[in-house]
């Protein structure tokens, strides 16, 4: 048996806070039903949300931002509108008080988890453009992503993939290569171990994540580290024979016989 907790008060409340009023309230009550609840549940409504949020952060940040060129605004908007940032504006907006879970869902945290909230606040954006249109849509993504458009900086939101394949190809080199390792857990907490390999540096990486591609960039990171450790040392060495000229015309440095410094 399923469990509702969207009564009208609770449905005026969240109106209140999101600082709209539904015409059509059963469009409301719909975003915020999930699949375990009904069959007549939310995933329409936050496809239509998906689009709606991508183009006007999109908008916001062609406006606000003049000067940066579109892979940059891309990078700003992926942060913006990627799962963990919408799951955070739904908590703040305590969207998981008033979602229409079923009793599985709720029995493994499904209330709480990142994913189901992200998906109800695009499904309610798309519930209010639905029922009033692009403008009411347009004011609502403004009141409640504004303020996290402000001072984006697009190197600093590249992840660790996207880091080390520029990494890589600024220098000429393979790109890397993950594979999967493992696959453990229940299907509500599956945990996946993934290898990263950057062959040309000899480096490889292994981490874990509760999703593929949260694996693939914790393991993408510990290469990262390592390749910009190598790249630092490798800096480091080249220099040194011009230190060590500089000291060497002051004082004379003897060598062995196969060239080297005698310490």
């Amino acid at each position: 048996m399923a469990q509702s907790t969207a009564s009208s008060t609770d449905l005026d409340r969240l109106q209140r806070k999101i600082g709209y009023r539904f015409e059509q309230l059963a469009l409301l009550k719909q975003a915020l039903t999930h699949k375990s609840y009904s069959k007549t549940n939310n995933e329409r409504l936050e496809f239509m949300g998906d689009a709606v949020l991508g183009y006007l952060v999109g908008n916001m940040l062609y406006q606000r931002y003049p000067d940066v060129q579109e892979d940059a605004l891309s990078l700003m908007r992926a942060q913006l509108v990627r799962g963990k940032t919408l799951a955070q504006v739904a908590s703040r907006i305590d969207l998981s008080e008033h979602l229409l879970l079923g009793v599985g869902e709720l029995r493994s945290g499904g209330r709480q988890r990142a994913s189901i909230l992200a998906d109800a606040l695009e499904a309610v954006i798309g519930a209010v453009h639905e029922d009033g249109g692009i403008e009411q849509a347009q004011q609502l993504v403004h009141q409640l992503f504004s303020d996290l458009t402000h001072d984006l900086d697009a190197e600093s939101l590249k992840d660790a993939k996207t880091r080390l394949q520029e990494l890589l190809q600024g220098n000429g080199l393979d790109l890397p290569v993950y594979s999967v390792e493992e696959v453990s857990g229940a299907d509500h907490q599956r945990q996946y171990t993934v290898k990263c390999e950057a062959v040309s540096l000899g480096l490889v990486a292994v981490a874990n994540g509760s999703s593929r591609r949260a694996a693939e960039k914790a393991s993408a990171h510990e290469v990262l580290i390592l390749a910009l450790a190598q790249k630092q040392a490798q800096q480091q060495a080249s220099e040194a024979p011009k230190n060590k000229k500089h000291v060497r015309s002051e004082h004379p440095v003897q060598t062995n016989e196969a060239g080297e410094n005698d310490v």
